[in-house]
């Protein structure tokens, strides 16, 4: 039947002769038209059985009489291109005279899409087929086809086939040219024969070599599909007929596919079309039998035997699309089918770790099933089906509620890849096992992990992104992310018990997951009211706020609900999405590098005390070796510049929506910000702005390179106005970490850092506001509430004068501070924090040498030191080596205060010879001066002086520089006066040691000299004209000091005190000395009458002499 006569045969040539050439170029087509047309099918398409044939034309058609069927919605859409193996290649160009005398007029179907069709189409009445055109396929050769498809015959014994007689009577309903029955049965003996036997009959089935196609059965390709499919050895699939009656049926599936790049002309158009789309209907709903147990006795509801399949990738193209559109008409069927498949995938990724890649497998598998798309809405019903489990929001169990999200839940062990050593010991063991590996080898590592998690995070956003924008599974998404955001609240406590809270690579992924979603949020979306919402998923009660207490919020939210008109908009994802991430950030980034700096300092400090200890101790060295792993794994999981550089660019987001809310109107443009803060900023929690500060702190000396990125504008300005707006906040602390970082930009800190720094110190605003703001905050740190601020302040001064230093060298910063000294009040009260400081700092620090000095002395005298007893000499070393420490530290922040001294006074005078400063700034200076030069000056001398930053040259030096930068009557008539420490021969003996260590020029040893002797002058001026005024009267006296008042003023509550007391005491603390009530210098009231007594007294004393 398939043969033709030499007549058919000649007069088809003919045809072909008679066509034009351009028309038979075109009817040629490309091998690559052809292997697309004759596939028919797209990647996210509906299955291939729904493929429409394209109409062909008679030989005598003309182009433009060509009828070409469109798809549904009248467009072509994009075709697949499937391109096989050499040998399938070769097959396709075996084209018989048959096909190629086809092609007569123009390959119409080349390029055309065959549209998506759902099952129940009808198909248009089938054309009469013209068997002498020779495109359309005869009836023997659809029944070839299908046997070479099923691998079965009902005629005689053949190696390439099973006989199955029963199906000879099928066969002969084929006329009307519906094969529906015979490739139903066909499919049905197969399987039956292969569950009914004791071995795969299908294993004894001999490929024969390819023939001619114009042989009965056609190009024979069974040698593709006779080797047994291969499956990865992870997921290696105990032997059963299950597996056996789905490989079978996958195999005909891809038999299909071949059958129609073999043929693609005839495979296009009926009948073959129709026989082939049947055949792969029978392919996925016989396998859907299979998988629901149709063909089994204890079938588990847990285990599905697809899924070595798929994570072998063993599945056919489409088959998978095709599969789940089939069953998601039928919801239990597509419930008993794909739930096993998705609890299998949990299982599977929960028992593997990135030491190996096979963790690819179930995650590239969940990807695929969860973008799977079905019409009519372009639902996704794998996503659906997730949702529908009871473990994809588990209810919690225990209180260790946090962690069950990450171990129960239906995600939670595809977020849960992560590299560090406490949540899976693996990697440490695969890749950190050596004791000793070269940096090179560790950065090649650590890139490894790096690119691993990077390639879970992608995958992880593809499930969360299809489930979030499939509408009937985003409120449940949104639901688990925030209840598992909210289990694991205690994450942000910085002492928590990590047994019962997620682990950090979860909390890192799920974060990362979120940034994704959120880089495309425009700012205008994300309403800055959300946080008050009252059904908003974010929970910012117990929070502290900006600059209002928890009261004074719920008091503003109750008044805005009463009046009616809630200033919040209605809840939109984009404002949802921006906070569940900001939140999530205060969960994962922010606790991760806090323990990353822990497990720092924890191995610093547990290798100094087995250094001082000198101990071999084998539990000492396991515990520095185990705390050394564990870091190794965490520079994998936290210095990751991929991450890192993502988290700064959510934080730029963040930084430009609190600057719109503090000013709405302008942005944070314009300085100053308004004096009344908005109540949609005062009530927002702080830590949407420490967080950034913290993430700065820790990028700027691990990540500088971070910060290159030209994102950090926004940063650089959100730090800027909130210095500068220090009303805003009514943490010191927070604004203290704002100058930490500030600090830590400074070049002689972080070099690396110097392009941002320039940014910051050089910005406009700065330029404009920097320097009073922190010369004010300078003075405010004096006293922060807390039981430490005492010693605080000094490490935030010390940050100060290194920020100053380099302030001072920007003129337009130096302008700004001759500025502020010109305007009085609060350069003074600077002055005068500078004046405290210096006199504590070099005070601690000299008391420190001398106590360093002592015991090194006696540790040098080996009698005397043999003779201490054992624990005595235990306590003096420890005690050395606190005051050591102590020296150290002290001295740094001394110094550093010295110089700030030193450069503001070669510039400003006035501030420092203010009446209630110049009399102690004196005494300091001359009482350093004689510590230095003075006859106990050797108690300062100690071994590797370097070591503790003494340099008591370069100190001598600054001191007597800034008695030269201060000489003036005023300040020469303080030295004078100053009775406990100045002398001549101190002064003298100041100018030897200067002169000995030739620290400075002759020029200003002579200016020095005159200093002196104009010093001296004043003393005998001042000793000639004392005078004793013996018994003071009561009301007289300064209640404080107990002196003569000479200008008494009286203060709010009543009590009266000299003026220059009161106010050096203001400069310190603006409160009342006697009941703490805050006092300004304006409240105080000159005592008129009190002072006329005084002077009364006076000359009455003076006369009496």
């Amino acid at each position: 039947m398939s043969e033709l006569t030499p007549d058919e045969i000649r007069r088809r040539r003919l045809a072909r002769l008679a066509a034009p050439a351009g028309e038979n170029k075109d009817a040629q087509g490309s091998p690559a038209a052809a292997k697309g047309q004759g596939e028919g099918q797209s990647k996210a398409a509906t299955p291939s059985g729904s493929a429409t044939a394209v109409a062909a034309s008679t030989p005598k058609a003309s182009v433009s009489s060509l009828p070409i069927k469109e798809s549904q919605d009248g467009a072509c859409q994009d075709v697949e291109m499937v391109t096989g193996s050499q040998s399938q290649r070769s097959v396709v160009e075996m084209d018989t005279d048959i096909e190629k005398s086809s092609q007569s007029q123009v390959d119409v179907d080349s390029g055309i899409e065959n549209m998506e069709v759902e099952e129940a189409d009808v198909r248009p009445d089938k054309r009469k087929r013209d068997v002498s055109f020779g495109t359309e396929a005869t009836e023997e050769q659809v029944k070839n086809a299908v046997c070479r498809v099923f691998l079965a015959t009902w005629e005689e014994e053949s190696e390439e086939c099973l006989c199955i007689p029963d199906l000879a009577q099928a066969a002969l309903s084929t006329s009307d040219g519906n094969y529906s029955a015979l490739i139903n049965q066909m499919v049905m003996e197969v399987c039956l024969r292969i569950l009914n036997s004791a071995s795969n009959p299908l294993l004894c089935i001999k490929a024969p070599p390819a023939v001619s196609s114009t042989s009965p059965r056609g190009a024979s390709f069974m040698a593709e599909a006779a080797p047994k499919r291969e499956f990865a050895e992870k997921f290696q699939p105990p032997p059963s007929k299950e597996l056996d009656l789905i490989s079978y049926l996958l195999d005909c599936y891809e038999r299909i596919s071949t059958e129609e790049r073999t043929a693609p002309k005839r495979s296009s158009i009926p009948p073959m079309s129709d026989a082939l789309a049947e055949a792969r209907n029978q392919c996925v709903t016989s396998t859907a039998l299979v998988l629901r147990g149709a063909f089994s006795q204890n079938r588990s509801s847990c285990t599905s035997e697809l899924v070595p399949f798929l994570l072998s990738h063993n599945l056919p193209r489409v088959f998978l699309p095709e599969l789940v559109q089939k069953l998601w008409q039928d919801r239990q069927a597509f419930t008993e089918v794909f739930a096993p498949i998705l609890h299998s995938l949990h299982r599977q990724i929960g028992v593997l770790a990135l030491d190996s890649e096979e963790y690819r497998e179930p995650l590239c598998a969940l990807v695929e099933l969860c973008e799977i798309k079905s019409d009519p809405r372009n639902c996704r019903p794998i996503c659906t089906l997730m949702t529908q489990q009871s473990n994809f929001f588990p209810e919690a169990l225990s209180q260790a509620a946090g962690m069950e999200m990450e171990k129960l839940s239906l995600l939670g062990p595809f977020l849960s890849l992560s590299v560090f050593a406490e949540d899976n010991t693996r990697v440490v063991e695969k890749f950190f096992s050596g004791h000793q590996m070269t940096s090179d080898n560790l950065k090649i590592v650590n890139q490894s992990l790096q690119h691993s998690m990077e390639y879970v995070r992608q995958e992880c956003y593809k499930v969360i992104h299809s489930l979030l924008v499939h509408t009937d599974t985003r409120e449940l998404t949104m639901n688990f992310i925030t209840e598992l955001l909210t289990r694991n609240n205690k994450r942000s406590q910085i002492q928590v018990d990590e047994r019962v809270v997620a682990g950090d690579g979860f909390m890192l992924n799920v974060m990362s997951v979120l940034e994704m979603l959120s880089f495309k949020i425009l700012l205008d979306k994300i309403d800055p009211f959300y946080p008050f919402h009252p059904k908003a998923r974010v929970c910012v009660t117990s929070e502290s706020r900006f600059s209002c207490t928890s009261q004074q919020a719920e008091s503003w939210l109750d008044k805005i609900q009463k009046e009616g008109s809630p200033p919040w908009g209605e809840i939109n994802f984009s404002s949802e999405c921006f906070y569940l991430t900001l939140h999530c950030h205060h969960l994962a980034i922010i606790p991760i590098m806090r323990k990353y700096q822990r497990r720092i300092r924890a191995i610093r400090d547990l290798q100094r005390m087995i250094d001082e200890m000198e101990g071999n101790h084998p539990q000492w060295k396991s515990q520095v070796q185990r705390l050394q792993k564990g870091k190794l794994c965490a520079d994998a999981g936290v210095l990751d510049q991929t991450m890192m550089c993502r988290v700064l660019k959510f934080y730029t987001q963040v930084a430009q929506f609190l600057l719109r809310a503090a000013d709405p109107k302008n942005k944070g443009s314009v300085l100053p910000l308004p004096t009344e803060v908005p109540m949609q900023f005062s009530a927002l929690p702080e830590f949407y702005l420490e967080d950034i500060t913290d993430f700065l702190l820790f990028v700027l000396p691990y990540m500088p390179d971070v910060l290159a990125d030209p994102g950090t504008g926004s940063i650089i300005q959100l730090l800027i106005v909130m210095m500068c707006s220090q009303n805003y906040m009514r943490n010191p602390y927070l604004l203290a970490k704002m100058v930490e970082v500030i600090f830590v930009m400074q070049p002689m800190v972080q070099p690396k850092a110097i392009k941002i720094n320039q940014a910051l110190l050089m910005h406009e605003l700065a330029l404009g506001y920097l320097t009073p703001s922190l010369m004010q905050f300078y003075v405010d740190v004096e006293s922060t509430g807390a039981s430490s601020e005492f010693y605080d302040k000094f490490t935030i001064r010390y940050h100060l004068a290194i920020i100053f230093k380099s302030m001072w060298a920007i003129p337009k910063h130096q302008t700004h501070f001759i500025q502020e000294a010109d305007n009085g009040k609060q350069f003074t009260r600077f002055v005068n924090m500078l004046i405290n400081d210096m006199t504590f700092l070099l005070d601690e620090s000299l008391d420190s040498l001398k106590r360093i000095h002592e015991v090194q002395d006696l540790m040098d005298n080996q009698a005397q030191w043999n003779a201490v007893p054992r624990d005595q000499q235990q306590q003096k070393q420890r005690q050395l080596s606190m005051d050591e420490r102590q020296c150290r530290s002290y001295l740094t922040l001394a110094t550093e205060t010295v110089e700030m001294f030193h450069y503001l006074t070669d510039k400003i005078k006035k501030p420092f010879l203010a009446e209630s400063l110049v009399d102690r700034l004196a005494a300091m200076l001359d009482f350093n001066l004689q510590q230095l030069c003075g006859r106990k000056c050797k108690d300062l001398k100690v071994k590797n002086p370097g070591k503790y930053g003494w340099e008591p040259k370069k100190l001598l030096n600054t001191l007597t520089d800034i008695y030269l930068h201060l000489d003036c009557d005023l300040f020469l008539t303080a030295i004078a006066a100053d009775e406990r420490s100045y002398s001549k021969e101190l002064f003298d003996d100041a100018i030897t040691r200067v002169i000995k260590a030739r620290i400075k020029t002759d020029s200003e040893i002579a200016h020095f000299r005159r200093l002196q002797e104009r010093v001296e002058e004043l003393v005998k001026q001042k000793a000639e004209a004392e005078e004793d005024y013996g018994e003071i009267p009561e009301e007289f006296k300064d209640p404080l000091m107990d002196t003569l008042m000479n200008d008494p003023v009286k203060l709010p509550g009543g009590t009266v005190m000299d003026r220059a007391i009161i106010s050096r005491h203001l400069l310190n603390s603006q409160t009342d000395p006697f009941n703490r009530q805050p006092l300004t210098e304006d409240e105080l009231v000159a005592d008129k009458d009190l002072k006329r007594k005084i002077e009364t007294w006076k000359k009455s004393k003076a006369g009496k002499r």
